[in-house]
């Protein structure tokens, strides 16, 4: 096989994994989500409005966007590293999940594990948003599951 051929079918390949993802601005001043990196697995998520996160506490920080996914794949919120190093600022309910049909804005649960308060600015990158297919089950109920040599032992029961 030729190496011209070959970049072609690699060309072929790659457009598939890119999809559309339709976004929406809800307020002008919105930041649209973007890789700050080729290749990046996650597109950054900005704050579109000042705010105060005591210790302890938690706060829906809003992006001023909505999106529009196709069949079969979710956007997950997730927390950036940085903010977490460095503030001990996380996303509550990490990862957040994103269905399909959702249209309304994205928000963002902040939690402040720290000792001080944190201030969002406007414009701040605050997670990281993820888009990842995923499958659907069809559930069964069942009399009885198969056996497995681990059985019911979970929470440590491997050990420490």
């Amino acid at each position: 096989m030729s190496l011209q051929l070959l970049i072609k079918l690699q060309r072929l390949i790659l457009s598939k994994l890119i999809m559309e993802l339709k976004i929406l601005k809800l307020d002008s001043t919105a930041t649209i989500p973007h890789y700050a990196h080729p290749g990046d697995a996650g597109l950054d998520l900005f704050a579109i409005a000042e705010a105060e996160i005591l210790p302890g506490e938690s706060k829906l920080i809003k992006t001023g966007i909505a999106i529009e996914l196709p069949a079969g794949v979710e956007a997950q919120i997730r927390p950036r590293s940085g903010l977490a190093l460095k503030n001990s600022i996380t996303v509550l309910n990490t990862p957040g999940t994103i269905d399909t049909g959702y249209r309304g804005e994205i928000g963002v649960i902040l939690i402040n594990h720290g000792r001080t308060k944190f201030q969002v600015t406007k414009g701040m990158k605050i997670a990281q948003m993820v888009i990842a297919s995923f499958i659907q089950a069809e559930i069964t109920t069942v009399e009885k599951l198969s056996n497995s040599n681990r059985g019911s032992g979970g929470f440590g029961s491997t050990g420490i």
